[in-house]
């Protein structure tokens, strides 16, 4: 007897996590990616029918997640834009941590990365799309998914002076995006 089929609605909240980390590395500002991450459901069940049945549906809910943010940045290309994040630093306290000062540091080092190296390396590094996977997502060759993912990770390790993500630390997140090993 096979084990019974997640619903829709299970796998849907399944992948809120990851698509929630995604909006974020994308939009840099976690209101905004809230927000992206509930019209992403929202035009999703409007239009489950558009699903196609046995296909990969966190793809599906990651493609819908960055073609709403790229329409939104058409949108809101006039609006205060914090591209250094100097803002966004005077909002926030310090961190107190080792771990939080080095985890600030990839954060600003990520986001210096092209857009499309970012994108195709979260994709793949942090939220675990094979190449194929994020190319579909990314609506680009597979060759161009691999490369941005490679130019990525090199542009990350000599910003960060590293040799291999051990060098970084403990977290295991971090690793999996420079090594584009699944977290563990």
């Amino acid at each position: 007897m096979d084990p019974p089929q997640p619903s829709v609605r299970d796998v849907m909240l399944a992948a809120v996590p990851s698509l929630r980390a995604f909006a974020i590395s994308l939009s840099g500002n976690v209101d905004r990616a809230d927000d992206l991450v509930q019209d992403t459901l929202l035009r999703a069940m409007a239009n489950i029918d558009s699903f196609t049945a046995g296909t990969n549906m966190s793809a599906w809910l990651f493609t819908i997640l960055r073609n709403l943010f790229r329409s939104e940045y058409r949108k809101r290309r006039r609006e205060f834009e914090d591209a250094d994040g100097h803002h966004v630093d005077s909002l926030k306290s310090p961190p107190q941590q080792h771990s939080q000062l080095e985890f600030e540091e990839f954060r600003r080092v990520l986001a210096t990365l092209l857009p499309d190296q970012r994108e195709a390396l979260i994709l793949v590094g942090a939220a675990g799309f094979s190449h194929e996977e994020a190319a579909a997502i990314c609506e680009a060759p597979v060759g161009t998914i691999k490369s941005r993912v490679n130019r990525a990770r090199a542009r990350l390790s000599k910003l960060l002076s590293i040799d291999s993500a051990d060098m970084f630390g403990q977290d295991n997140s971090t690793r999996a995006v420079l090594t584009g090993s699944g977290p563990g």
